[in-house]
């Protein structure tokens, strides 16, 4: 053959060339390219009509084969530049103080033609009266609905419809709350119809109806899905379940509820600090000049009453709660947290991740990844603004393995104290916050909605800077000081929603005690038969 001799050269070159790759063996290489080369000498002493045919797919061979010990060396993905993380400098809005008391964000934003705007208003379901549970939801959503006096719901329906625009209102644990946004062409007027239903709501007894309909039907199907049962059940082993932060609507609770009650809760929170926040594409010495007319006559606020709550946290050992119909397991390991005003958060915030605040959190790698025992698996320390969060570890795994997942994120938990954190751990754990950080302020808007929560709950206007810069400076020493400290000695408790029978070994080989089931059935008014849970 004519190219054998050149063939053969080539394949000798692939060889030396092999052996003189820096840092890597050619063992490899040499085992697949020698009967080529064997091959390539049978070539020149041989003769027939399918010699080129064979000589072609030894070069593709050859050629491959060259691709693949290529790409095994090179990681070009390990030479991307990662640029440094820009300064922090969200765009802050301008807080205004009415002299009543009433504080206004003001967000310009000129990129698109819209105007939205938001009235934060202090008092929520944590201070209903208990007797009534579930009022604050119904006066949410019977308060847009109702209307006021010069337009009822429906009508408002069809106005903001034909423009695009909405207005809406709603309520939440703390505070209830009326927003609105529409095209720049159409805020006066959209403006004005929200100030209409802030200040002369007409509420309705056919939308309270309504309304109590709705709320009904949620009460009756809340135990059909197990991870709303386990959220809700696994916060009043933290709690108590008569917390105000676990007050839960029952069907006799919504129906004392009354249009009066409605009138008396509006009238009364109107009387406290409002939060007023605008943002987009408007003129703010106009805008100022609205907003101060609809408010600043109102009289000053009314200061809220100092809370006392008590948080004790939760009783040890092994919660049960069974659900027939499915066939895993929702884990929840839970105990009493922290607040943000704890100087600790920072540090905190940075154990969280390493703990289990994503794919590469020792949770994840561990319960998931290593021993294949969790569909789903994370957790840490919830960081709320003015009451303690949760310590919240949740595990999601097919009943048979119940157990051991279980035993698996307890283990982790422990670990933050008997396996030494690392450096590499903090590093990660800081860039990945930091780089979610950045993102959850990257527009005007988000930066409003954070400024007017840090105002409702009495933050620093500079909270966000200083925070992302306590971040920067966590040091391995912190997390390992805080992992003692709020880890080790930490009392939690264990709930299981599952499918009982399929559960092996049971609950008791986790060895805390005996087991207690929680009954979730949900009671009738006027003792009529309770609803169960849905087997």
């Amino acid at each position: 053959m004519k190219n054998s001799g050149q063939f053969s050269k080539y394949l000798r070159g692939l060889v030396i060339r092999a052996r003189l790759q820096p840092g890597r063996k050619c063992y490899g290489v040499r085992r697949g390219l020698q009967p080529l080369l064997r091959q390539s000498m049978h070539l020149r002493l041989s003769f027939g009509i399918f010699q080129p045919f064979k000589a072609a797919g030894l070069l593709l061979c050859a050629f491959f084969l060259t691709l693949a010990a290529t790409a095994q060396q090179s990681k070009p993905w390990e030479q991307i530049p990662v640029p440094k993380l820009h300064e922090f400098k969200p765009h802050q809005p301008v807080r205004i103080e009415l002299k009543n008391g009433i504080v206004v964000f003001l967000q310009e934003d000129h990129e698109l033609p819209f105007v939205s705007g938001s009235v934060l208003i202090p008092g929520g379901s944590r201070d209903e009266d208990a007797a009534k549970a579930g009022l604050v939801d119904l006066y949410g959503q019977s308060w847009r609905t109702s209307g006021t006096a010069k337009m009822d719901g429906d009508a408002m329906d069809d106005l903001l419809e034909a423009k695009a625009a909405h207005i809406e209102t709603g309520g939440d644990e703390d505070s209830t709350s009326l927003s609105w946004d529409s095209l720049k062409a159409d805020s006066d007027q959209v403006f004005a119809l929200a100030m209409d239903l802030l200040f002369h709501p007409r509420f309705s007894q056919e939308k309270l109806e309504l309304a109590r309909q709705q709320e009904a039907t949620g009460i009756v199907r809340r135990n059909d899905d197990e991870a709303q049962i386990a959220e809700r059940e696994s916060a009043k082993l933290v709690y108590g379940k008569d917390s105000p932060y676990t007050r839960q609507p029952e069907l006799a609770t919504i129906a004392a509820v009354t249009l009066k009650d409605f009138d008396a809760w509006h009238e009364r929170t109107l009387k406290g600090k409002l939060i007023v926040g605008i943002e987009g594409d408007f003129d703010p010495a106009a805008m100022e000049a609205k907003v101060r007319a609809a408010f600043e006559s109102l009289p000053p606020v009314t200061a809220a009453p100092a809370r006392h709550d008590v948080f004790n946290g939760p009783t040890p050992g092994v919660y049960f709660i069974g659900k027939d119909d499915v066939n895993q397991s929702n884990v929840q390991i839970v105990g009493l947290g922290v607040d943000r005003h704890n100087p600790d958060t920072p540090a905190i915030a940075v154990m969280n991740e390493i703990l289990g605040g994503g794919f590469a959190s020792r949770l994840v790698q561990k319960v998931r990844t290593s021993l294949g025992l969790a569909y789903a698996v994370g957790g840490g320390f919830g960081l709320t603004y003015d009451h303690p969060g949760e310590f919240h570890v949740e595990v999601l795994t097919k009943s048979a393995s119940t157990v051991d997942a279980t035993k698996a994120a307890e283990a982790e938990i422990s670990g933050l104290n008997s396996e030494p954190i690392t450096q590499a751990e903090v590093e990660r754990a800081k860039s990945d916050i930091l780089n979610t950080f950045i993102f959850r302020y990257d527009t005007r808007e988000k930066v409003l909605a954070e400024r007017e929560r840090l105002e409702f709950y009495g933050y620093p206007a500079d909270y966000l800077e200083t925070y992302e810069a306590a971040l920067q400076k966590v040091t391995l020493e912190d997390v390992t000081s805080v992992a003692k400290k709020y880890i080790q000695g930490i009392k939690v408790a264990i709930l299981v929603v599952g499918n009982g029978g399929e559960i092996k070994p049971g609950l008791e080989a986790l060895n805390q005690g005996p087991v207690k089931t929680i009954d979730i059935t949900i009671p009738q008014p006027g003792g009529g038969k309770p609803v169960a849970a849905e087997k």
